[in-house]
Parts: C-alpha cells; sequence; structure tokens
C-alpha cells in the first residue's frame, strides 16, 4: 500500500484511509463507542467479582468498590460525551495550560502535607471525599502537549537541537517529578508512547536511537539504586525461586490463568481473589478473568482492545488537520501500549509495574482520564471529510 503526504508535506499514516469512509457529516465512531461500552460494562462485573470478599471483610461492604467504581464510569461517560462533543481543534489551544496544571499537582502531590501515601509511593491528592492520582493526567497532557508541538514543527524533526529537544525537555522535567513518587512504570509508558509518535512524525530513527541508548544507563541506575525495583527484576527472572514472598503476586497470577483452563471455572467462582492474588481488582484484574472465563474470556476482551486500537489508527488517517491526526495516533498508542504492558505483568513477560487496564481495572483516575481521551478520539472521528485538493490533487497526493 502506497504512503501518503498531508497538507504540511508530513508522511501521513496509510492505515484505513479508504475513499468511501470520508463522508461529511458523520457522527462519532460507533465502533469505538460500542467497544467501550463493553470493555466497561465488563469491568464492572469483574470489579465485583475480584472485590467483594475483600471489601466485605475490610469495609463491612461488599458492594464497597462496586459503588465507586459505577459511580467513577457515570462520571466518565459524562466526560466522554462532553469532550466528544468539543472541537478537538480546541485541545490544541488547552494542551499547554493543562500540561502546567499537570505539572502544578505532580509538584503538589510530593509534599508531605498534601500527598497521600500508599504502600510506599506518594501518588494520591485527597480533594473532598475523593482520592485523585495526578500520574494519570500526566500520560494524556503529554500526548496533547507532543500533539500539538508536532503539528507545529513536524518540519523541523530531522533536526535534533530544533525539533527533537524541546519536547524532550518538557515531558522529561514532569516525568521527572512522577519518578519522585516514585512510578517508574508510568514515566516507561509515556516515554514509549512518545518515541513512537516521534518516529511516525518523520524523527530520524538514528536520534530516536541515540536517545533510547542514553536513557537505558538512567534506567539501570534507577534500578538498582533501589531495593523494591531490583527485587522485581529478580522476581521476573526467577518467580518461582521466592514465590512465598516476592513472587507472590506473580505466582498467584500463573494459578489463576492455570486454573482457568479454556472456559473458566465460571463468573464468581475464581479462588484466587480470596486474599491469595493481591491487587486483583485493580492490576491484576486480567488474571482473574483468566481463571474464571478462562482462556476464552481473556482472548475476548484482548481483541476488543486490538478493534479499539485499529478504529483508533483508523481516525488517525481520516483526520483532516495535522493535530487531529497526532492526537488520536498518540491516545490509541496510549491505550495500546498499557494494555500491553498491564497483560505482560499479569502473564510474567515484564516486571511487576503498578499499571491498570484500561477501563477494565479499577480506579477513578484512570478510568476518568481514560474516558476523556477516548473523548477527545471521538471528537476527532467526527471530522472524516479531508481537504479533496489535498488528496486528489497536486504533487502532494500520493507518494509510493
Amino acid at each position: 500500500m502506497g504512503s501518503r503526504v498531508g497538507d504540511s508535506g508530513t508522511l501521513f499514516l496509510p492505515w484505513f484511509s479508504s475513499g468511501e469512509k470520508r463522508r461529511r457529516g458523520l457522527g462519532v465512531d460507533g465502533a469505538v463507542l460500542a467497544v467501550v461500552a463493553a470493555l466497561s460494562f465488563v469491568g464492572v462485573i469483574m470489579v465485583f467479582s475480584a472485590s467483594a470478599v475483600v471489601a466485605g471483610t475490610r469495609f463491612h461492604d461488599a458492594v464497597y468498590f462496586l459503588k465507586r467504581q459505577v459511580m467513577w464510569l457515570l462520571v466518565g461517560f459524562v466526560v466522554l460525551h462532553v469532550a466528544s462533543r468539543i472541537d478537538y481543534v480546541q485541545w490544541r489551544k488547552l494542551a499547554p495550560w493543562l500540561l502546567g496544571g499537570t505539572a502544578l499537582l505532580l509538584v503538589i502531590v510530593l509534599l508531605p502535607s498534601l500527598g497521600l501515601v500508599a504502600k510506599g509511593a506518594r501518588r494520591w491528592l485527597r480533594i473532598g471525599p475523593v482520592s485523585i492520582q495526578p500520574a494519570e493526567l500526566f500520560k494524556l497532557a503529554s500526548v496533547l502537549y507532543l500533539a500539538s508541538y508536532l503539528a507545529r514543527r513536524e518540519d523541523r524533526l530531522t533536526q535534533f537541537k530544533a525539533g527533537l529537544l524541546p519536547p524532550l525537555v518538557v515531558v522529561g522535567v514532569l516525568a521527572g517529578l512522577v519518578l519522585l513518587q516514585p512510578d517508574l512504570g508510568t514515566v516507561a509508558v509515556v516515554g514509549t508512547v512518545m518515541m513512537m509518535m516521534l518516529f511516525l512524525a518523520g524523527a530520524r530513527p538514528t536520534h530516536l536511537l541515540g536517545i533510547l541508548l542514553a536513557t537505558l544507563p538512567v534506567a539501570a541506575l534507577l534500578i538498582l539504586r533501589s531495593g523494591y525495583r531490583r527485587q522485581r527484576i529478580m522476581t521476573f527472572l526467577e518467580p518461582w525461586k521466592d514465590a512465598a514472598d516476592g513472587g507472590f503476586q506473580v505466582t498467584q497470577s500463573f494459578l489463576a490463568f492455570g486454573s482457568g483452563g479454556l472456559f473458566g471455572v465460571g463468573l464468581g467462582e475464581g479462588k484466587q481473589k480470596l486474599f491469595f492474588l493481591p491487587e486483583a481488582h485493580t492490576d491484576f484484574v486480567l488474571a482473574l478473568v483468566g481463571e474464571e472465563l478462562g482462556l476464552f474470556g481473556t482472548t475476548a476482551i484482548m481483541l476488543l482492545f486490538v478493534l479499539l486500537v485499529l478504529k483508533g489508527f483508523q481516525i488517525a488517517g481520516n483526520a483532516r488537520e495535522p493535530f487531529g491526526r497526532y492526537v488520536a495516533l498518540g491516545i490509541t498508542l496510549l491505550i495500546g501500549v498499557q494494555v500491553l504492558v498491564n497483560a505482560g505483568v499479569v502473564t510474567g513477560v515484564l516486571p511487576t509495574k503498578g499499571l491498570t487496564l484500561p477501563l477494565v481495572s479499577y480506579g477513578g483516575s484512570s478510568l476518568v482520564v481514560s474516558m476523556l481521551a477516548i473523548g477527545i478520539l471521538l471528537s476527532v472521528s467526527r471530522d472524516r471529510e479531508r481537504r479533496r485538493q489535498g488528496n486528489t490533487h497536486g504533487p502532494r497526493a500520493r507518494m509510493a
């Protein structure tokens, strides 16, 4: 398939850009909305199944987590609807302000008198009756900022100092604040998405390879100087060697998948959630899906995510404005990378990281920010009518 060059001269995404889909006046992408609804519905069911016993013991209320997940889901759908109705071009103007606000929150959460500490990390802010996690907003704010930057400076990306260095510095400063929480997993996800966006926007592979090689010693230093990170790497390499302590969570995840078989033990019948598998309703909810719904249920959920990612690329391919193209691409990559990391962790392919499964895991900040991101993606999907003269006329129309 031939690639296409957009109005600005940048190599355009070749995926799913068939002419028959470029019709004026289309509403939001119904397939994306259906997939999001299905994943959210599955998430509510699995959160309740995973958390009922723990909630009943800890809070004397079996539906403690369920009620909060449903509340956040309702808020999330309202946010999604509002974001889908806002012209996505407005986010280009708001991106610097959102990034600045996120930086402020990341500073505030590090203050001992304001940031909440849980499990050795200072990642939450208490606002009235709810807690928020600024690192979740950092993911989306970085994508919006980078999309805005690429739309303005895509012609300079082949230059390191004038093209690549500014976004690396800006996002790097915020990433440093996230590392202080500490939260290496979020930084790794944002860094991966950023590198992929820069590559697809036309940055030189040699520059990106140099950046990657420069970050490896830093990552190694962060791991070696942290006791719990070193333990996670050792557990990742030999999880069964310390199955009763450091490797307990991942080995219990293995047992959950193994006992589920092809079709699972039945919804609500899983045993690993009975105080065996930690974080069964948050980071490791996919393991519970594997136990109760089996390989069939796990595959179905992953296929829904695959469809969501493919539709996201299609929306990016049909976007009329460069900013819409990059923001749709960034949001799609953000969701896809986080799904791959979460699935890799629960199956033992990657070291343990505190990352949720988007739309499915319990967590208000993750759910609402994911809904906001998908709302922006749906807003881009409304704008499928490309400039005909840019597609069918002139020297930039096609490039083999």
